[in-house]
């Protein structure tokens, strides 16, 4: 891991057989599978994307052009920098490996709030930008378009941490506005990924949270959350702290090309055991459910969570947004390609005849026969074990106990306080 003193510049490139000219949207009826797909593609070890596909938001395209000289190693065209000594060459069996990127950032806000009727929560928060887990799926990956990068190889590898984020929450909860609710740790990006090991930025939002007495629900794939049981456990006894593992297969070769760099499905069931032997309550999240891929484990996912301890579980299908879709179809091509088109058929049976579906009311569970199915697995299964629907969990949370942080107001605050006109400046 290396970090850099600015945020580094560059065009996310595109993946042969691109359109150069045209955005990916949705609602494209012209749009194919061959768009995105490239016959030889290539997937790099301990990565879940396949290529730095181009951003929506990118105005210049590149590709690759063999001129004849020499050979194009793996890593041409696809963006991102390489670990020390792993140039690609004609010889190479697989493609160069990439190192991660870490940009600090001083964040000018800390906490999100949505009114999604179909979230439990609402309010989030998230120490870093991208996720070095990995996981292909990731409906986040979409963010880093933003930031001028790639939502492929980019969103994994090049990473923003939001230094001045335990402070910015201190002072977002010492605001006479702020009404006490509990904050979601971990939605966009996980606050458990490696770099936490290093920057401890989520341990010190804890922190915070656990001295404030106001709620947290964490989620992650990480077996890092056991290292903050110690305030994990002190706000659970006061009702203020939940967390849920997610588990989407109990098979560790899907899992190592899906979420390459995440515990494994044994060790994370080893950290729900933890966490509620701890007496925290903790939930199974099987997110996402891919049809012929990690859709056969569901019942048994469920079994093995519930056997280490978990006392809720909820389901997501697979949501393809943006981006995701062609990163995703990508990584069938790479991992699945005997059963790429049945998988996208099976998901857009449940889309309405398209690769996804935003509507609130839907987009979680999906629509149709398949997704009747599935809602009816997770039901009779979730019954035959006894337990409920993790979204539950959140209001068995008390934000009655919050107590206010004081904190020093910063200069300019005493500047607008003392004299109206300095606003101007």
């Amino acid at each position: 891991m290396s970090r850099f003193p600015k945020f580094p510049e560059g065009i996310a490139a595109p993946f042969p057989e691109q359109p150069g000219s045209s955005r990916p949207t949705d609602d494209d009826p012209t749009l194919t599978p061959e768009h995105y797909i490239h016959r030889n593609q290539v997937a790099r070890k301990g990565r879940g994307a396949v290529t730095n596909l181009r951003g929506r938001y990118e105005t210049v395209s590149r590709e690759e052009f063999d001129d004849g000289w020499q050979p194009l190693p793996f890593s041409a065209g696809v963006g991102g920098a390489e670990e020390p000594g792993e140039e690609g060459s004609e010889e190479d069996d697989e493609p160069a490996r990439l190192k991660t990127i870490v940009t600090e950032e001083t964040a000018k806000s800390i906490i999100s709030r949505n009114s999604s009727p179909d979230l439990p929560f609402s309010l989030s928060l998230n120490p870093y930008r991208g996720c070095e887990h990995g996981c292909i799926y990731c409906f986040a990956r979409p963010s880093h378009s933003y930031l001028g990068l790639s939502p492929g190889l980019d969103f994994e590898s090049r990473l923003v941490a939001k230094t001045n984020a335990p402070e910015l929450l201190l002072r977002e909860l010492a605001k006479p506005s702020y009404v006490p609710d509990t904050i979601t740790v971990g939605i966009n990006t996980d606050a458990y990924q490696p770099i936490e090991r290093e920057l401890r930025l989520t341990r010190r939002v804890l922190e915070v949270l656990h001295d404030c007495g106001n709620p947290v629900a964490l989620i992650t794939k990480s077996a890092l959350i056991e290292r903050d049981i110690d305030l994990l456990a002190a706000m659970a006894a006061k009702r203020q702290a939940i967390a849920a593992v997610t588990i989407t297969t109990l098979d560790p070769a899907i899992a190592r090309t899906l979420e390459p760099r995440a515990a494994s499905p044994a060790r994370r069931l080893r950290v729900i055991r933890t966490l509620a032997e701890a007496g925290i309550p903790v939930s199974v999240s099987i997110a996402p459910v891919i049809p012929f891929v990690t859709e056969p484990d569901l019942e048994r996912v469920m079994e093995a969570a519930v056997e280490a301890g978990a006392g809720q579980a909820g389901y997501i299908v697979l949501r393809l947004p943006w981006e995701v879709s062609p990163l995703f179809r990508q990584w069938l091509q790479a991992h699945f390609p005997e059963r790429a088109a049945r998988v996208m058929n099976r998901i857009q049976d449940m889309r309405g005849g398209k690769d996804y579906d935003a509507d609130f009311a839907t987009r979680m569970r999906g629509t149709g026969v398949w997704a009747d199915l599935l809602h009816q697995r997770f039901e009779k299964a979730g019954k035959r074990l006894g337990i409920s629907h993790r979204n539950r969990a959140f209001a068995t949370l008390d934000a009655s106990q919050f107590r206010r942080p004081l904190v020093a107001p910063t200069v300019r605050e005493q500047l607008r306080r003392n004299d109206g006109q300095l606003d101007l400046f």
